[in-house]
């Protein structure tokens, strides 16, 4: 979903599940940490204000965006969790190395959906500049994080109801 014009924190509370009873697993990239914390403080401000209380919420942190994908399933298959959410941010430099980070990333992560058992959110912020990652984590487009959150609620919800 492009993020021109949109806020990625609308949304309306009153339409998800309660979270209540839901159990989450959140891996954080440290790189970036500027982007990657006020990403986390959106998804631990979603989830609790949709019922998570903090102990239902497990954070765990890797060294980069790469490590997402390790972090993850360690998440899903360790922590007894009904979701993971990795966060991590990726700015595009001057040599291939985003294009890289960016599909080995993506592409660990749709592996993950389709072998785990508990769905895994991508929470990870592709950009050109560090403009575009803050105005997504907090700034004028809101959090990307709160997006995150409430997939994972989403997604619970829909395992939940087959």
């Amino acid at each position: 979903m492009s993020t021109a014009n949109h806020n990625l924190s609308d949304y309306e509370s009153d339409k998800l599940p309660s979270a209540s009873d839901m159990r989450f697993g959140v891996v954080v990239s440290e790189w970036n940490p500027n982007v990657t914390e006020s990403l986390l403080e959106g998804v631990l401000q979603t989830l609790q204000n949709q019922g998570a209380a903090p102990d239902q919420i497990v954070v765990q942190y890797v060294p980069g965006s790469f490590e997402l994908v390790y972090g993850a399933k360690f998440l899903a298959e360790n922590a007894k969790v009904d979701a993971v959410i990795a966060l991590g941010s990726v700015v595009r430099g001057d040599t291939p190395h985003f294009d890289y980070v960016c599909q080995g990333v993506t592409h660990g992560i749709s592996y993950l959906n389709a072998t785990q058992t508990v769905p895994i959110i991508f929470g990870v912020l592709t950009t050109d500049n560090m403009e575009q990652a803050t105005d997504r984590a907090g700034g004028r487009y809101g959090n990307k994080g709160d997006e995150a959150a409430v997939t994972a609620i989403k997604m619970v919800a829909l395992k939940r109801g087959l």
